[in-house]
């Protein structure tokens, strides 16, 4: 499949494929982005090689970095068929680069055959207000949420018969697979995700540990839910963020989905994180299950999209 040519770049500036050497300074992009608009950063370059590395995504020809000289300033990447992430240093904020990179954007995502693309940005931030000045319409709201720093974590037994374990066996992975695909595609307009795509964004992500994907068995055995946690952060500001958690939709109501967070949230304290997050959407209808454990929203996103 080709590319299409990337046009409208400044004068002194030039492009080529990301590379997986890329990936700290994609991060460094995007954390400056991040502070710029919200005053802090999500990102970790973890995340980024998470993506990056699995086996459905081809870096080379869905991505471009931008460069000034050796150094990486901007970037585009097709990351999936509806989903796109873009990124322009404030540095360079104002020169053009943007909607150089939008325009290859929806050209290459409609060679990939794609109907619509779009992604994330922080309400009311350049990147909101360039996607929204580009036609880019609100698909959904969402909200990053979290339990500070000493922040009381709330005691929610399990039911009877229940247990949770790690998932350290490719059988509680696919089990934990399987409950958290289900939950999510009842809500998410997107293709199952392969179990392969799922292995390296959690088991395979860099610096993984078993107590990162936990899974919810009954009395039966059964996987009945599943939460994934990462840890980052530098030393002394250590972050427990909850990917994602999710509930079998016949057991919903008995509590276990705030027992899976509060379990996610004990064993990030207990390996030095002092604050825990996560992200939810208005799709999902979980707001309130969050407030309930404690967290409170510290910034609100909106995901925009452009049909093709």
């Amino acid at each position: 499949m080709s590319t299409p040519p990337l046009v409208g770049l400044p004068a002194g500036l030039h492009h080529r494929p990301l590379r997986l050497e890329d990936a700290e300074a994609v991060t460094e992009v995007v954390a400056a982005e991040e502070l710029l608009a919200i005053g802090t950063s999500e990102i970790e370059t973890a995340d980024v090689l998470a993506d990056w590395q699995r086996p459905s995504h081809d870096l080379a020809s869905l991505s471009l970095g931008v460069l000034d000289g050796e150094r990486l300033v901007a970037f585009a990447e097709l990351t999936d068929p509806d989903r796109v992430e873009v990124g322009v240093h404030p540095d360079h904020h104002g020169r053009g680069i943007g909607t150089a990179l939008a325009r290859w954007l929806r050209e290459r995502a409609r060679a990939a055959g794609s109907t619509v693309i779009g992604m994330p940005a922080p309400e009311g931030s350049p990147a909101d207000r360039f996607m929204e000045a580009q036609g880019y319409r609100v698909r959904w709201t969402s909200w990053i949420l979290d339990l500070p720093p000493g922040g009381a974590i709330p005691d929610r037994p399990l039911p009877t018969g229940h247990r949770l374990r790690d998932a350290d066996d490719e059988a509680h992975v696919r089990a934990a697979w399987t409950v958290l695909e289900d939950a999510f595609l009842e809500w998410s307009e997107r293709e199952r995700q392969t179990y392969d795509d799922f292995a390296s964004t959690t088991v395979g992500r860099d610096g993984s540990e078993p107590w990162n994907l936990r899974v919810l068995l009954d009395a039966d055995g059964a996987a009945v839910g599943a939460v994934h946690v990462t840890l980052g952060g530098p030393e002394g500001a250590r972050e427990a963020h909850v990917h994602r958690v999710a509930v079998r939709h016949d057991r919903r109501g008995l509590g276990l989905g705030q027992a899976l967070l509060v379990d996610a949230f004990a064993l990030g304290r207990a390996h030095g994180a002092v604050r825990s997050s996560l992200s939810t959407d208005s799709r999902t209808g979980a707001l309130g299950l969050y407030e309930r454990v404690g967290m409170r929203v510290s910034s609100s996103w909106v995901n925009r999209a452009v049909d093709l």
